[in-house]
């Protein structure tokens, strides 16, 4: 009697998902740690669970994982801490290369490069795990945090990240993400969702980046057209760290004081977010500035909708040209969302609320040639299109005990 397709699919789905010979590899703190951890990831098998004991793993080279399946897992943040002060060379703390990965409980502290990339790791989970430069905002320290890139699922929940020279959590070139429960600060970028599609960035706290939150796309990248993004129920505040991104990073052109920035992404909700005190301006809305060949890219926001968040202070210390005089102009503040003025799609905002159009006349135009004005009738627009937001069910099942 052959079995149904549907039925043989499932058991090879959960034949797969518990490994009958799965084990657990202990590796403790201590002498030699650099070859037993590496030693314990390369010979790991899928289903097998990696765990790192307490204290202070003194390691002198990037770590790496390519084996499907496995959980590195330590016994808290704060507990077991992969340190990377003394690195020789340049590259990321952890590089993680294989997918259904699950990496949590751990720290890890002064990587030399990003503190752990993933790359074309599919369905990968970063669960309470810190990446942390302990010296504080330097332009020397790795550019990301917590860097997933080129991947399909990914859920980056309950993490702590602080000191990353160009963002704190980067999620480039990806789908079905979501972002949750995370404190990051002290970064240039908070959070930022680059070039991908599908993305939920939830109940996050970020404080004293220099920009809280960003969603970004660019061009002449292998994946393009970011969008279908919600913000949504987190605390933006009191971003006002200096921009200290290294020169030509495309980070080192965000103003010190933004709270949510969209560049030239499609279809981004920002709602029933908690924005205070971000100097520049809580919510800024912009073209891509710079020069490109790709006749794909469009440089443009699209079907940004931003609605039900509440405002406190902030925009009184804009740090745009021109800045002290609309400050002036308007007052002492900016009001909370400020668009760049290029192109023909406003921002939508709630009725009743007006916004700043910087008036800029094109992409490549300096503030020199803007023309700001107060915009109290936004014009109607199309909502963002109802789709499947975040990651699966099966990552969140991964991450919480």
């Amino acid at each position: 009697m052959r079995m149904p397709k549907t039925i043989a699919a499932t058991a090879m789905a959960l034949a797969l998902a518990a490994p009958l010979h799965a084990k657990t590899i202990d590796v403790a703190a201590g002498e030699d740690a650099q070859t037993r951890l590496q030693e314990a990831l390369i010979l790991a098998e899928p289903g097998d669970t990696v765990q790192l004991g307490a204290g202070r793993f003194l390691l002198t080279d990037g770590l790496s994982l390519d084996v499907d399946g496995v959980t590195l897992r330590g016994a808290g943040m704060d507990a077991s801490v992969l340190d990377f002060t003394g690195q020789k060379g340049a590259g990321e703390g952890l590089l993680v290369t294989s997918d259904e990965v699950t990496l949590r409980d751990f720290a890890v502290e002064n990587s030399k490069g990003d503190g752990i990339k993933s790359k074309g790791a599919d369905n990968v989970v970063y669960y309470r795990v810190r990446v942390t430069w302990t010296g504080g905002p330097k332009e020397t320290n790795g550019a990301y945090g917590i860097y997933p890139v080129s991947s399909t699922g990914v859920l980056v929940d309950g993490c702590k990240v602080s000191g990353a020279s160009d963002a704190g959590i980067y999620v480039g070139q990806s789908k079905a993400i979501t972002v949750r429960y995370n404190y990051v600060e002290q970064s240039v970028a908070g959070i930022e969702i680059e070039n991908s599609r599908d993305a939920l960035v939830t109940d996050n706290f970020v404080t004293r980046n220099t920009g809280g939150i960003l969603v970004f796309d660019l061009p002449n990248l292998p994946v393009m057209g970011g969008g279908n993004t919600i913000i949504k129920n987190n605390a933006v505040v009191g971003n006002d760290t200096p921009n200290f991104a290294p020169k030509g990073n495309i980070v080192a052109g965000v103003p010190r004081g933004t709270g949510i920035m969209v560049m030239a992404n499609e279809g981004v909700w920002v709602s029933m977010n908690r924005l205070a005190h971000n100097p520049t301006a809580h919510v800024l809305v912009v073209a891509y500035p710079k020069p490109f060949t790709d006749k794909a890219y469009n440089p443009l926001p699209r079907s940004v909708v931003i609605e039900e968040n509440s405002y406190v202070g902030g925009g009184d210390d804009p740090q745009m040209p021109g800045g002290p005089q609309l400050t002036q102009m308007l007052g002492g503040r900016l009001p909370p969302v400020v668009w760049d003025g290029v192109g023909p799609s406003q921002p939508i905002v709630p009725e009743g609320m007006s916004f700043l159009s910087l008036g800029v006349p094109g992409p490549d135009a300096g503030m020199a040639e803007a023309r700001p004005v107060l915009i109290d009738r936004p014009q109607p627009g199309a909502m963002v299109a109802p789709g499947r937001f975040g990651a699966s069910a099966a990552l969140d099942a991964r991450a919480r005990p």
